[in-house]
């Protein structure tokens, strides 16, 4: 085992104080008291410890609002915990938000480079990369139209080109593999499982438990914030859809 992974969490909380909250979040929280504590802070995760080593890919399942964002979130830098310790080591690619950076009035190309920035790759490296990228996000002569033409879908495969043609050490995944058609799907996994084997650290959180199953080494299942399942991939979603079977 590594000595130092590419994730490690120990005893990581992020909360949110209600009641500085709109209404619509307070309201989407009604029934969940058991995660306030006595200050009226809503911990959307606690005491969540993991370690993500490299080759590992981790999927990250449970019910909406769990938690599972967050977590991601975290992992990603744009959520800052407030208890707890967090390393994420190497250059990270999230796919967070499909086509999170891209800029509408650029094309493709322009798209990709401006990515590339954010990334801190070289323009001259990310030139490299450009028809790669087009050839697997196969978006056609839309590649020098701006991508406020596109569709969701072709934004979600350009995203996933991108994010997938720089070799993170760390790719975080948030329902990805549910965007396009089959063949694109295939596609990605295939991708996904090529970064798999150059020994990089992948989280995807997902309601897609096929998907998870078939190329995620490790799982865990939150439940109202925190981790209450951990183990092999294929074990721990077994075991959450007998629980939702049950619950039926």
């Amino acid at each position: 085992m590594a000595e130092h992974p590419p994730i490690l969490l120990e005893n990581l909380g992020v909360s949110f104080d209600l009641r500085r909250s709109k209404k619509r979040v307070r309201r989407s929280m009604v029934g969940q008291v058991q995660r306030l504590d006595e200050n009226g802070k809503f911990w959307a995760v606690r005491n969540i410890s993991l370690r993500v080593e490299s080759g590992e890919s981790l999927a990250v399942i449970g019910a909406n609002g769990a938690g599972k964002s967050t977590l991601l979130k975290v992992l990603a830098g744009i959520i800052s915990p407030d208890e707890g310790k967090i390393e994420v080591r190497g250059r990270i690619a999230t796919l967070l938000q499909l086509a999170a950076g891209f800029n509408d009035e650029l094309n493709a190309e322009e798209n990709i480079l401006l990515v590339g920035e954010f990334l801190g790759i070289p323009s001259s490296q990310m030139r490299g990369k450009i028809q790669g990228i087009l050839d697997f996000a196969d978006i056609g002569d839309f590649a020098d139209s701006p991508v406020s033409t596109y569709s969701s879908g072709m934004r979600a495969r350009l995203g996933f080109a991108v994010a997938t043609s720089v070799e993170p050490d760390v790719l975080l995944l948030d329902e990805v593999l549910s965007t396009g058609d089959a063949a694109f799907r295939e596609k990605s996994r295939a991708r996904i499982v090529e970064l798999m084997d150059k020994a990089h650290a992948i989280v995807y959180v997902t309601h897609d438990l096929e998907s998870a199953a078939k190329f995620c080494t490790k799982a865990i299942e939150i439940e109202e914030g925190v981790i209450v399942a951990a183990g092999p991939a294929q074990r721990v979603i077994d075991a959450y859809l007998k629980k939702m079977e049950k619950k039926k």
